[in-house]
Order: C-alpha cells, then structure tokens, then sequence
C-alpha cells in the first residue's frame, strides 16, 4: 500500500488525482453507503435499532439528494489537489506510516473536524447563508444516507476543507488523509439514516448521530457533527 500511495503522491498529474479522489468518494457515497443502509434494516429487523421518526422517505426526496450529492463529490474531487501540492513543494511533512501514527492521526482529524463543522456550521446558519446554501441540505427533513453529501457546491466546498486547514500545521501520516473520508462518512451516516443508536440516553446517541437527526427537523441547535460537547460548551448560543 505505501508503494502505491508513493506512486500517486510523486507521479499522478492533478488530472488523475482528482479522478481518483472522484472516483473514492463514489464509492464512499454509494457502495458504503448501500452497505451501511443494509445493515441498519437488518438490525431494524432484528431489533437493535429503531427508527427516529418511523415514515417512509418519499423517492423525490432520494431523487434531489443524489442529485446535489453528486455535485457535491465532484468538489470533493478537488479537494486532494492542493493538499498534494502542498506535499510536493515540502509545505507539508508527512509522518512514517505507522500503526500508531495512524491511529493517533484519526483520533486527531476527527476531533479537528468536530470543531471545523461546529464553525462552518454555525457560520452556514446565519440567515443569508441558510437562505441561500444550506437550505439545500436542510430540504433533507428526515435525513437518509443519501442526505450526506446533499450539499449546495459552496457548502461541500467549505466541508472539503478540513484537512486543508489542518496538515499544513501538524503532521499526519498519508494513511490517514486517505483513510479518513471513510471514517468521516461513516459518521455522516449514522448522523443521516434516521436510526437511534442506543436506548436514547448518554454518550451512545451522541456518538453514532442521533442529534444531528434532530437537527434536520427542527431546524435549529445541535450543530455539531457526532459528538454533542461543543454543543453543551455554546448551550446559550446555538438557538
């Protein structure tokens, strides 16, 4: 694996770069998230799971959320461009591909990624911002898998953007920058497929999305991404 990664940082053009990133983020959007939807109905059959409101999603709804998902994945195809720029020219330095490395780097994305959505998501809810891109996804009342990527290009422009903001200033083995949109989305389900991970109590449904499903039929608080501390911390703001 790192043979081929090496490859791609120090030979691809920026063409086949973003058919890759392109082509990854497809397969995250249709082939995980088939397989993660066929899971939830299996557990739902089997009862460990439940529904959080319990209605069948009209096929127009699925219909406009692929549409705009899949703009919003051409963008994100972009997205690996200037991060391996920034690797070619030195800007960046990356860390040996260890498995603690690894482990540590995505504990440390998704931790930074709490506080890039909390902010860009707060910022997207600013009236003009709500009224103009991010009532794309909020179209999403009762979110589905399909509502992941659902975004106004703007808004999956701003989202791309979280190892960009990070790397530069802190090393990250390559491994994880290209491992992390799979943990991303993964979470990104969980907050979206209208399942209630656990019995509705404590740090079970605050890590698996449960409030993020709120979210999008109320309009208004919980703005965080899977986790509910910078929520609890801005109580008196997020209104």
């Amino acid at each position: 694996m790192d043979l081929f990664i090496e490859n791609i940082l120090s030979n691809y053009s920026y063409t086949a770069l973003f058919g890759v990133s392109f082509g990854y983020f497809i397969f995250l959007y249709f082939f995980v998230g088939f397989l993660f939807s066929t899971i939830c109905k299996f557990l739902e059959r089997k009862q460990k799971l439940s529904k959080i409101v319990n209605v069948n999603v009209p096929k127009p709804q699925i219909l406009f959320e692929i549409k705009h998902s899949f703009k919003s994945i051409i963008v994100f195809g972009f997205s690996i461009i200037p991060i391996i720029y920034l690797i070619r020219i030195d800007v960046v330095t990356l860390l040996p591909n260890t498995w603690l490395n690894v482990l540590i780097g995505i504990v440390a994305l998704t931790l930074w990624n709490e506080v890039h959505f909390y902010v860009v998501h707060r910022i997207l809810h600013h009236r003009f911002m709500m009224k103009h891109v991010h009532y794309i996804h909020h179209k999403s009342r009762i979110p589905t898998v399909f509502s992941v990527y659902s975004f106004h290009w703007l808004e999956a422009f701003l989202l791309s953007t979280v190892p960009l903001t990070i790397v530069p200033f802190i090393p990250f083995s390559i491994v994880v920058i290209f491992i992390y949109p799979l943990v991303s989305i993964l979470l990104n389900f969980a907050g979206h497929c209208n399942y209630r991970f656990g019995n509705g109590k404590g740090i079970d449904i605050q890590l698996f999305g449960t409030h993020h499903n709120e979210h999008h039929s109320r309009g208004r608080k919980n703005y965080g991404f899977s986790l509910h501390i910078l929520d609890k911390l801005f109580s008196k703001h997020n209104k």
